[in-house]
């Protein structure tokens, strides 16, 4: 741990015990990094005596196969995100544009910005940013032992939720990694039945879904210095009715292609398309999703574009090189 993180922590724990009201701000199309990530630290509040609020700006409910987190009590709607918390705190969220329409919620505030993602803006008062972690709970574990709480089974629960997911059920892990999904697991939570319900169970619409939209993937063989490039594109009309999580899975699906280091799922919505990016060993994607304006991490990154797909298309494999 470098000196500047152990200060960034030690200020972290000041203003969460100085705060009686602290708002938990998640980013939008939450994930379960950002959802426990922020159910985690509301929970931690509570007990120590504060009354914390957490939320996100969209969509309008959480992804069920998050409903079942600890804490989940906390959760408010946007409308209700009190204006004059003590204390506002962002988790996983890398740009204050991540958060939607609560990002004025940061206006006047003081701010706790914690975040593992290389490409975070600094756009808080106050920073915990960790781009080695592999998880922003990961970050929040740390957190936590410099706060002296103790990590439970309820804590454990909503910090292995966002390190398996972050890791791709630890296909993509750092040192360290095992050593702390040991640690949660050693509570008594039930990794496997966490795992499963995260990333393995979907409703039956998601199979013709992926029919259709694994048969417009493409392969471009040229695109990032000829080590190639697949996409796929999930229409509005293929993804109707289908919770955001299964729509984000295909690109798990579409980066298994062989002849491509990097893969790209380009999903419709009312604005354009929000494209999730990932590559295998050798290509940084955060860098490719910035000059696109997005962000992200080297393997796992996005952005949007509101384009004709063809010229987004195009754009990416220019960005690529």
């Amino acid at each position: 741990m470098t000196d500047t993180l152990r200060a960034d922590l030690q200020n972290a724990v000041r203003l969460l015990e100085d705060a009686r009201t602290v708002t938990l701000l998640c980013h939008v199309q939450p994930d379960a990094d950002t959802i426990g990530s922020a159910l985690a630290l509301a929970i931690a509040l509570s007990r120590r005596g504060a009354r914390p609020t957490v939320s996100f700006a969209a969509p309008a409910s959480l992804p069920e196969s998050m409903i079942g987190l600890p804490g989940a009590e906390f959760l408010v709607p946007p409308a209700e995100v009190p204006t004059d918390a003590d204390l506002v705190v962002t988790v996983d969220a890398g740009s204050r544009g991540r958060l939607g329409s609560l990002g004025d919620r940061l206006d006047g505030a003081v701010s706790l910005v914690v975040d593992h993602h290389r490409s975070n803006t600094f756009y808080g008062t106050h920073h915990v940013i960790d781009a080695s972690a592999e998880s922003t709970t990961a970050v929040v574990a740390v957190l936590f032992d410099e706060w002296g709480v103790e990590i439970d089974r309820d804590l454990a629960h909503c910090l292995f939720a966002g390190l398996v997911t972050d890791t791709g059920s630890f296909r993509w892990v750092r040192p360290g990694s095992h050593l702390l999904a040991e640690r949660l697991l050693a509570t008594g939570i039930d990794g496997a039945a966490i795992s499963r319900r995260l990333l393995d169970t979907h409703p039956f619409a998601w199979l013709p879904m992926l029919g259709a939209v694994l048969g417009s993937a493409r392969l471009v063989p040229d695109a990032a210095g000829s080590r190639g490039l697949v996409y796929a594109i999930v229409r509005l009309e293929d993804s109707r009715g289908l919770r955001p999580e299964e729509i984000e899975s295909v690109v798990d699906i579409v980066r298994t292609t062989a002849e491509a280091e990097v893969a790209a799922v380009f999903k419709q919505n009312e604005a354009g398309w929000a494209v999730s990016l990932r590559a295998k060993s050798s290509v940084d994607v955060s860098v490719v999703a910035s000059a696109l304006g997005g962000g992200g991490h080297k393997f796992s990154a996005g952005y949007t574009a509101t384009g004709p797909i063809e010229d987004d298309v195009d754009a990416l494999v220019a960005a690529l090189g």
